[in-house]
């Protein structure tokens, strides 16, 4: 059967799959790819995303595996990245080909007509959406593969894994999932960051580096006329391993007093010990414009002087450049 069977759904949902630890601006840029074969795309951000190649198939004058080819050819010239493309008529369907696809990348199209033998053969903790303690349960009740879990009747899963997973699970090693993919473009972020020469064990001097991209990222994000409603904090280390971690801000915010605090919290949560740092990288996450902001009114007045002086600053700095003021604590044991 072709994927054009009729009264069946056509194969056009893709599920891209980049390498772990990918950098968010190379995450970015196969998102502009994706774009640019069809305008549905769906970020599922840190490293996957959803593509409905419907109206991109007439568009192209290509059918989906070939479009999937073309994409991995793309990430691969164009950014050094390889991709692992799965494509079938559901979401489920195809995260679960995406999936099968041993790395660094490949496509794999599952027809309509080949989705019931293809899924029944697969082991059930292979199914998108099957953690491992719900594989466990079934396993102990002797599913193993996704076709014995389709030939339970759904009640007795649901009785096994609970209501709605249940459902869901019996539904989708049907095949059954009407899903559709949803545009949602990933949001926007703003990043700063400060290498180490040479590697640096010195706590002071780590502080003191966290505080000038505090500075820095809450400066440019005032000048765009933005605010981040999160901050992620990544190190890395001599020994090439890293450290990520996001927290929310309380509320958006561009003020270095509420980005400090936070990326203060966030150092803290490291929990460093004597590893050594080659690379600090402080990211406003899920930026909005700074209009949209609510403005409270305060009774601190601490704050409300300190929110008047950093106006005062950003005007020096405008004119004089962004080193010439800022916290005398963000000039020391500079490195």
């Amino acid at each position: 059967m072709t994927s054009n069977d009729r009264g069946q759904r056509p194969a056009t949902v893709m599920h891209v799959r980049c390498p772990d630890r990918l950098p968010q601006e190379t995450y970015r840029q196969v998102l502009e790819l994706l774009a640019g074969l069809s305008p549905v795309v769906q970020a599922l951000p840190p490293s996957a995303a959803l593509v409905e190649l419907k109206g991109a198939l007439r568009y192209h004058h290509a059918d989906a595996r070939r479009l999937g080819e073309v994409l991995r050819v793309r990430a691969i010239s164009r950014l050094g990245v390889d991709l692992r493309v799965g494509i079938g008529p559901s979401i489920t369907v195809a995260a679960t080909a995406s999936a099968q696809i041993a790395p660094p990348g490949g496509v794999l199209a599952v027809g309509p007509g080949q989705v019931a033998d293809w899924l029944g053969a697969l082991p059930v903790q292979a199914l998108h959406g099957i953690g491992s303690r719900q594989a466990g349960i079934l396993h102990d009740y002797g599913i193993h593969t996704v076709g014995l879990l389709a030939a339970v009747s759904p009640a007795t899963v649901q009785r096994l894994l609970g209501g709605r997973a249940g459902r869901l699970a019996a539904d989708r090693a049907r095949g059954i999932d009407p899903r559709p993919v949803i545009p949602r473009a990933l949001p926007a972020s703003l990043s700063v960051c400060h290498t180490f020469d040479p590697h640096v064990l010195d706590g002071a001097a780590v502080r003191t580096a966290l505080l000038r991209l505090v500075v820095d990222l809450a400066m440019l994000l005032r000048r765009r006329g933005q605010a981040a409603r999160a901050l992620t904090l990544q190190l890395t280390f001599a020994q090439g391993g890293s450290w990520e971690k996001t927290r929310r801000l309380v509320e958006p915010s561009a003020h270095d007093d509420d980005l400090r605090t936070l990326a203060y919290r966030l150092m803290d949560a490291a929990g460093l010990q004597r590893g050594r740092l080659t690379r600090i990288t402080l990211r406003g996450e899920d930026l909005i414009d700074a209009g949209q902001v609510t403005q409270q009114i305060s009774l601190d007045t601490t704050r409300e002087a300190r929110l008047a002086a950093e106006k005062t600053v950003d005007r020096v700095r405008e004119k004089f450049g962004p080193r010439v003021i800022g916290p005398a604590a963000a000039f020391r044991h500079a490195s």
